[in-house]
């Protein structure tokens, strides 16, 4: 590993979880991040800077002068950019040494799937439940890891979903009842802070995954309260019925 690229990782690098061969592992990764909002933009950042190898982001949105009090990844001269330039040029500007792929159209079906397929870990940071219950499943199909975040007004979650071991919960394990009427940030507001709170552990989670070290959220969801910064980490049992997982178990035990 060349000196310049050992000094800019050498910070993680004299972590004993980290060392040379994690940066490594790092280097050789591949991460899609899915929506670059106020949860997309500090994952996006952090996972750059600290030296994932390949990144694709995905959105479909153009930055708007409302989207930047939180998020960070845009900037006033890119208002009216695509989203996934905008981040771009933020990403390679903190780190030209990461591949930066661009995903501009939503994702669905087949280009969901192999987007999802072609990568190592996917980051669910999208703001509406039918993109997180489609790509949910799209990752236990293919067996691909999946760190789930949410914020509105000052709560925020985050959940892993391990579809690559057995007889864990999903996504859809947690929401049993779809129909539920769903809030937007838009609406009800959000505290910009806690976007980066939730964003950066989202990316910690990511890191775990990839250097296969620590205890994930796995099977446990985290509540975060940042008005009274109270948090609290429950239990998801795997929901036996769950049309996604449960499903998938039973085709991957026939395949076995």
């Amino acid at each position: 590993m060349e000196d310049q690229v050992l000094l800019r990782y050498s910070r993680q690098i004299l972590l004993p979880e980290f060392d040379i061969s994690g940066q490594e592992r790092l280097a050789a990764a591949r991460v899609l991040i899915i929506g670059l909002g106020g949860l997309g933009s500090p994952v996006a950042l952090y996972l750059a800077a600290a030296g994932v190898g390949r990144l694709t982001v995905n959105d479909f949105d153009t930055v708007e002068l409302s989207n930047l009090q939180r998020q960070i990844t845009h900037t006033t001269d890119r208002i009216g950019q695509r989203k996934v330039d905008s981040a771009r040029l933020a990403l390679q500007a903190i780190n030209p040494l990461v591949a930066v792929d661009t995903l501009a159209d939503p994702l669905s079906g087949s280009a969901l799937r192999a987007a999802v397929t072609a990568t190592d870990v996917v980051v669910d940071c999208s703001d509406n439940l039918s993109t997180r219950l489609a790509l949910n499943a799209a990752c236990v199909a293919a067996r691909r890891p999946l760190v789930c975040g949410a914020a509105i007004r000052f709560e925020g979650q985050v959940l892993v979903v391990r579809p690559d071991q057995p007889n864990t919960p999903c996504y859809r394990c947690l929401y049993r009842d779809t129909d539920m009427a769903e809030e937007r940030c838009s609406q009800t507001g959000v505290l910009a802070p806690l976007l980066g709170i939730i964003g950066s552990i989202q990316a910690v989670e990511t890191f775990k995954l990839l250097l296969g070290q620590g205890e994930l959220l796995q099977g446990r969801l985290l509540l975060l309260d940042a008005l009274h910064m109270e948090s609290q980490s429950v239990s998801l049992p795997k929901n036996p019925h769950c049309p996604v997982c449960a499903m998938s178990d039973a085709t991957n035990s026939t395949e076995n």
